[in-house]
């Protein structure tokens, strides 16, 4: 298992075939998966025939983006995913993404990964922007982006009919940022 990035607190690591009851765990609990689908489970089947195989191919394919398990550093605890990928719906961005267990939720984890992959991204992979999105009435996450840097842009309605709230982070803005 190749070791993507750390953290103080986490190991970002590839994703194998023995992650697979991992993934189904953590999306089983409806909390998790609420801003996501509602919060109904995704099926085991579904996880090792289409979310693993998809996964593994980003490792093939994309230079250094894709999905990452979460690994806790103290324990060793499968935690959730960050992702730093190609949005699908403009590929001249780069989408941020997370989902931890509860446990983790309110720690500032999700800060603390998405900030190390911003930094990734605009420093070492150089990107030119940074997006994510999230369900307007996600308020946790929305916190977590602006945390990040990542600034409001709009809000829309996605091809499969969910309504999203979209946040970007340009390049240049990132260095200016951080030059002050």
């Amino acid at each position: 298992m190749k070791t993507y990035l750390e953290t103080p607190r986490l190991i970002l690591r590839e994703f194998t075939e023995m992650d697979i009851d991992n993934l189904v765990e953590l999306d089983s609990d409806p909390q998790v998966t609420l801003y996501i689908n509602g919060g109904k489970p995704t099926a085991r089947h579904h996880v090792s025939e289409k979310i693993i195989p998809r996964i593994m191919q980003y490792y093939r394919e994309l230079d250094r983006q894709g999905i990452w398990a979460a690994i806790e550093k103290s324990s060793g605890a499968f935690m959730g995913w960050f992702h730093l990928r190609p949005n699908r719906e403009n590929a001249a961005e780069t989408e941020l993404g997370y989902r931890l267990k509860q446990k983790y939720w309110g720690q500032g984890i999700a800060t603390e990964g998405s900030l190390a992959l911003v930094k990734k991204g605009f420093e070492e992979l150089g990107l030119d922007v940074i997006m994510a999105a999230a369900d307007p009435a996600n308020g946790a996450s929305r916190r977590v982006m602006e945390k990040v840097g990542l600034k409001y842009e709009k809000e829309m309605m996605e091809p499969d009919g969910f309504v999203i709230v979209r946040y970007r982070l340009d390049h240049e803005d990132y260095f200016k940022k951080k030059d002050n």
